[in-house]
């Protein structure tokens, strides 16, 4: 049988060969994935080192851009934005932290009477208000205002110049704020509305009962967004019906006054009580001197009818009490308020010898105002902002609203009793009680200009059994008002 050649027997120079080269082979079979595996590994150092380099320079090139953020924010607030609108002179740092606003507040009246005999020097011009208002704020939570009056309604005369304003407030949050200098004590809602902002050119006569500006320090705050209003604070404490306080107290006495009010609704957008807010304020105190005795209480038209003797001394307890309410739904508008105000008074100042009787008065006073804007715009607490303000050229006339109020202020007959130097009040020269219906229109031209009509009617029953020698006091008051206001 004869064998294939493939399946020959090899021959043994084959075998020697093969012996030979096996080593070889079995040490580069070996010997290539270690090879391999170094040449992976300085891949690898490679590409990480590149990694490296490029976080670096990532690195360095954030730090490029938060150096560049910073140099423009410092340069942003360097530079001083200046505007003037509506709202004043306007000047705030750019990124908004601080700012400056300077504005003014004029109101030229006339006022005439009809129907009080003529004998009385009634019928006039008057400049009721020339302020220049300065404000701001600082770093956000810091603000400052001061308000000197040149007019001679709110604390001024014809030849001095009184400071209305001049207070310091920080808010380090909303729900918390300091405030403290010369302000408005917080008591009146009507009083509290800023002048430019009222339904009509004066105040109700429940004005008369409320302190106005005192020189103190008060912690106030706004929670739930607006919810919740309140405000105390200690205060010198001056009279009733006192425009302004001096600069110094007239004695070593204080009063604490507080306010609490609140707007359930207010975040409620679709809610027709939004508007609604109602709350209480009071007061709380000790006076002395001739000083703490009021100068007298006034009518709209800003005439006396009611005053104590010029030798009734305060002495002992005065407090006072506000409930009080507003509403405000679209174009429609009311406030009111009542207000009691206590005072124990001497008919004259005690002294080592005489000891005069101390008699407790309590006088009362309310008021309800409502009104309507004819023009559509929405009522506010701080007035009316037209939709368009008055141009000739393009046919729009502002906005133009109606007002109403009733009012009423009664004396507390104890002022009245007794005789002569016992007297606390003279029967012949004072109203026991003072009450009135008023009318009115407002044009506003813009939200810095405006117009206002009053007519006011004002009756006056008298304090004791023959007729009040006082010529005002023999007629019921019929005053008509007229305000030119430019205020920003």
């Amino acid at each position: 049988m004869q064998t294939h050649p493939s399946l020959a027997r090899p021959s043994r120079g084959g075998i020697f060969l093969s012996l030979l080269f096996a080593p070889a082979m079995c040490w580069a079979l070996a010997s290539w994935p270690t090879s391999m595996r170094a040449a992976e590994s300085d891949d690898i150092k490679a590409l990480r080192s590149q990694i490296n380099a490029l976080e670096q320079k990532l690195d360095a090139l954030e730090k490029k851009q938060e150096a560049s953020d910073q140099a423009s924010a410092a340069a942003a607030k360097a530079v001083t934005q200046v505007s003037f609108t509506d709202k004043g002179f306007v000047f705030a740092s750019g990124d908004g932290a601080s700012s400056l606003h300077l504005g003014a507040l004029v109101q030229f009246d006339s006022r005439e009477f009809f129907g009080d005999g003529g004998g009385v020097p009634n019928n006039s011009f008057i400049l009721r208000r020339a302020r220049i208002i300065l404000d701001g704020k600082l770093d956000k939570i810091y603000s400052f205002q001061l308000v000197p009056e040149f007019g001679n309604g709110s604390g001024g005369t014809a030849t001095t110049v009184a400071i209305l304003d001049a207070n310091f407030t920080i808010a380090p949050t909303p729900a918390v704020q300091l405030k403290v200098g010369k302000f408005k004590t917080p008591i009146g809602l009507e009083e509290l509305q800023a002048d430019p902002s009222t339904s009509f050119v004066e105040r109700s006569l429940v004005n008369n009962l409320v302190p106005n500006r005192d020189l103190g320090a008060q912690v106030c705050g706004i929670i739930d967004g607006g919810g919740v209003n309140y405000s105390v604070g200690l205060f010198n404490g001056i009279p009733d019906a006192l425009t302004s306080s001096g600069n110094s107290d007239f004695d070593n006495e204080k009063d604490v006054d507080a306010r609490l009010f609140l707007k359930p609704f207010v975040n409620e957008k679709k809610s027709a009580w939004q508007g609604l807010g109602f709350g209480v304020a009071g007061g709380l105190g000790r006076e002395k001197t001739h000083s703490a005795v009021t100068s007298g209480y006034k009518t709209a038209g800003q005439q006396t009818f009611f005053s104590y003797n010029a030798a009734v001394y305060a002495d002992g307890d005065v407090w006072r009490a506000s409930p009080q309410a507003c509403y405000y739904l679209g174009p429609f508008s009311a406030l009111a308020e009542y207000v009691i105000s206590t005072i124990n008074v001497r008919p004259s100042a005690p002294t080592p010898t005489t000891f005069p009787a101390k008699t407790q008065l309590e006088n009362k006073a309310w008021a309800a105002t409502v009104g309507y804007v004819i023009t559509g715009e929405d009522a506010t607490y701080d007035g009316v902002t037209p939709a368009s303000p008055f141009s000739w050229a393009d046919g729009t006339w502002g906005a133009w609203q109606v007002v109403a109020r009733y009012e009423d202020l009664k004396i507390d007959p104890k002022a009245f009793a007794g005789t002569g130097a016992a007297q606390l009040a003279s029967t012949a020269t004072n109203a026991k009680e003072a009450s009135g219906w008023g009318v009115g229109v407002n044009w506003y031209l813009t939200k810095a200009v405006r117009i206002t009509q009053d007519f006011f009617d004002t009756r006056f029953t008298k304090a004791g059994t023959i007729a009040p020698t006082t010529q005002i006091l023999q007629h019921n008051e019929k005053a008509l008002t007229t305000r030119l206001q430019l205020n920003f």
